[in-house]
């Protein structure tokens, strides 16, 4: 690694991180005025430099996949939509300082376990511009400064929203280092951040599972991991049909290229006759293609016959591996098997066989009767999210303002000592 590189970045952290300190003892009215800033800064004129920058970043990307120029694009709707977010997230309660519980020892000492910031965490992205805000509002809601590290496919967009935010910090008085993204897209800048032991109190890195697995193996820094979303859906023999098509679809088709997309779905041999038809008339309208085990292909005589590896497979596309299954018992293993803890779903009008989904799935978040596309912090009534957790710790699933706090003890007395 170059030294020039390493200094840049840690001088950028050193900075951020006495930001940070600066940010925890700022009122929510002060935040709330910042965040209220970047929204109306995302919907005036001004915006469209955004744009523009956005339309080069998309041109530039004439060779990405059509599900990766899908998250790259950011139009005046997608725009429109991410300035709805900050707005919500300056209407959501500040989490800092939150009593989580409080109790009165013997002696009179009043103690209280109550939410506090991280510090400085580090976020590592790819594709997804929308990123750079969702994550900067919330990280900046609870109290933290962040070290933001987007891909190089959105690099001319992220710089432009990066911007909107150090203006509107500045104008309500706040170090604009508070929100700071790496002026570089050498790769040796990610080692950099996640090297900066004592400086970074936390790297999210999102993206694909080659970008995890390289900051999980290689970080000196606490990491929240966001692997693969390899989703289901399970239709019970117990299913409305009519129910299970409708969400079905929705789980593939709606965004295929975000990692809460429908994978892999599961149907019981019970209903496999009644269903397979259907659901493949229905996908085959929206041009996916099917990847069947043998007891789905007598259902589905053209769908392309499976292999092993496409149990464990993030297609983020218009693909769908199909697999016909021994009951609730066949679902539950193939989902403990090749399931990545992120989002199961099962369709059933049983109410002890969706009990028991519930119970025995692992996974941030778990379904009944409803698409896999609700595992999104917005949806969940976070406000947005930098990212979906699937490491158990110290967050689960969305993670939005409680998650991005940690847990401090704070104690009032009036002189006692311990005997």
């Amino acid at each position: 690694m170059t030294e020039s590189i390493r200094e840049q970045v840690e001088a950028l952290a050193r900075r951020a991180k006495e930001a940070s300190r600066a940010l925890m003892g700022a009122s929510s009215e002060r935040k709330d005025a910042v965040l209220r800033r970047v929204a109306a800064a995302l919907r005036a004129p001004g915006s469209a430099d955004i744009l523009q920058a956005n339309e080069a970043d998309v041109a530039a990307g004439a060779d990405l996949s059509s599900a990766l120029r899908d998250r790259l694009l950011l139009d005046r709707a997608r725009l429109d939509g991410v300035a709805d977010a900050v707005d919500e997230i300056a209407e959501l309660p500040d989490p800092v300082g939150q009593v989580v519980r409080t109790h009165t020892l013997d002696n009179g000492l009043e103690v209280q376990r109550v939410r506090a910031p991280l510090g400085l965490i580090g976020i590592i992205y790819e594709s997804r511009p929308n990123v750079t805000v969702d994550a900067a509002a919330l990280c900046f809601k609870a109290g933290n400064a962040c070290l933001l590290r987007g891909g190089k496919e959105a690099f001319r967009t992220n710089r432009a929203l990066a911007a909107v935010f150090a203006a509107a910090l500045e104008a309500e008085g706040f170090d604009p280092a508070t929100v700071s993204l790496l002026p570089t897209l050498d790769r040796e800048a990610t080692t950099a951040m996640i090297s900066l032991d004592g400086i970074v109190d936390l790297v999210i890195p999102r993206g694909g599972e080659g970008l995890i697995r390289f900051v999980a193996e290689n970080a000196r820094v606490p990491v929240i991991r966001h692997y693969k979303g390899v989703c289901h859906v399970y239709v019970d023999a117990d299913a409305d049909l009519d129910e299970a098509v409708a969400i079905a679809v929705n789980a593939k088709v709606h965004r295929p290229g975000v990692c809460n997309a429908m994978e892999t779905l599961l149907v019981d041999a019970a209903v496999a006759d009644a269903l397979l038809p259907r659901v493949a008339a229905a996908m085959r309208a929206r041009d996916v293609e099917l990847r069947a085990d043998e007891a789905a292909r007598a259902r589905i005589p053209d769908a392309i016959a499976a292999t092993d590896a496409d149990w464990d497979e993030e297609y983020l596309d218009l693909v769908l591996a199909v697999k016909v299954v021994d009951g609730i018992d066949g679902a539950i293993a193939h989902v403990a098997k090749h399931g990545s803890l992120h989002t199961e779903a099962i369709v059933t009008e049983d109410r002890a066989k969706a009990e028991r989904w519930l119970r025995e799935v692992d996974a941030s978040l778990v379904l009944v009767n409803a698409s896999t596309r609700f595992n999104d912090g917005g949806q969940l009534g976070l406000g947005a999210e930098v990212g979906i957790s699937t490491t158990k710790l110290h967050a689960y699933g969305p993670m939005g303002l409680e998650e991005l706090c940690t847990q401090k003890w704070i104690g009032r007395g009036t002189g006692q000592v311990r005997e």
